[in-house]
């Protein structure tokens, strides 16, 4: 089982240069960023977290940039989105986001992508919420084909563009592996739709696992990866990994560099058994 660190990568916490080597030494496959690009004042979203937001979540950088500055402080270590919010972005920057941080950092990122949960930051995007998985499928389809296509168009509902060229492309082929989240009810039938690999961050996993891999032979897939954010608990590590996920997500403190060094050295401890 692969075991990957996460963090919400801040103004005032450690730096992803001091980080990334640190979280590779320590013997973790993967590192993993959220994304917001703002949070509205209005605060009129709940956060599944509970009612106080914590500040991270307006103080995060860009996750392609901190990425960026991970893979060159680095050798192995696969750097990650967890989750990058596709529906606030253009396709096609982003497709060559994709594209440039997989090329700088020599194959080794992985796509983690999502819908989000704040109507109102969406809505400063021009994102309607309530036709956010329809963005997502488009607009995944059509990175898909700047990615793999020489000339690339796409011509959908709600994403359209003609013949164009768009480089680089990933050293990854035919793309990075896009890793969907979310626990939503369609979930699994969109993970299997366009995506490689199914990433909850909450609500019930372990008896969804089954389904998953039945809706994948039924559609002619092998098995879809699970990545998952356990507690940091041996046994709901250990439960995990006898369901056969793929890889556990552990977050670092965001809250300052000596609290993010004190929090890895915890996940290392409490790992090292499971890598």
């Amino acid at each position: 089982m692969k075991v990957g660190a996460a963090i919400f990568p801040t103004d005032y916490g450690i730096s992803m240069t001091e980080l990334a080597p640190l979280v590779e030494e320590a013997g973790f496959e993967s590192l993993w960023v959220a994304e917001h690009s703002h949070i509205p004042t209005s605060r009129q979203s709940p956060w599944a977290g509970g009612a106080e937001l914590p500040k991270h979540y307006w103080h995060a950088l860009d996750p392609f940039v901190a990425l960026t500055a991970a893979a060159l402080a680095s050798k192995k270590l696969r750097v990650a989105t967890g989750i990058c919010l596709v529906v606030q972005r253009d396709p096609i920057y982003t497709a060559k986001q994709v594209a440039s941080l997989d090329h700088i950092s020599s194959g080794r990122f992985i796509f983690g992508i999502g819908a989000g949960w704040n109507r109102e930051e969406m809505a400063d995007h021009g994102t309607d919420f309530s036709k956010r998985w329809k963005l997502m499928r488009e607009r995944v389809e059509a990175m898909k084909t700047i990615w793999t296509e020489e000339v690339s168009e796409y011509h959908g509902d709600m994403v359209n563009f003609g013949p164009m060229w768009c480089w680089p492309k990933p050293v990854q082929k035919p793309y990075p592996p896009i890793l969907l989240g979310g626990s939503g009810p369609n979930i699994l039938k969109r993970v299997v739709a366009y995506a490689d690999g199914w990433m909850p961050n909450r609500g019930e996993v372990l008896g969804r696992i089954g389904e998953l891999r039945e809706l994948a032979r039924a559609a002619g897939r092998g098995d879809i990866p699970v990545t998952v954010y356990p507690k940091t608990t041996p046994e709901d590590i250990e439960q995990f990994q006898r369901a056969g996920v793929d890889r556990c997500i552990f977050y670092i403190s965001p809250d300052g560099r000596d609290q993010a060094l004190a929090s890895l050295d915890k996940l290392e401890k409490l790992t090292r058994t499971y890598r």
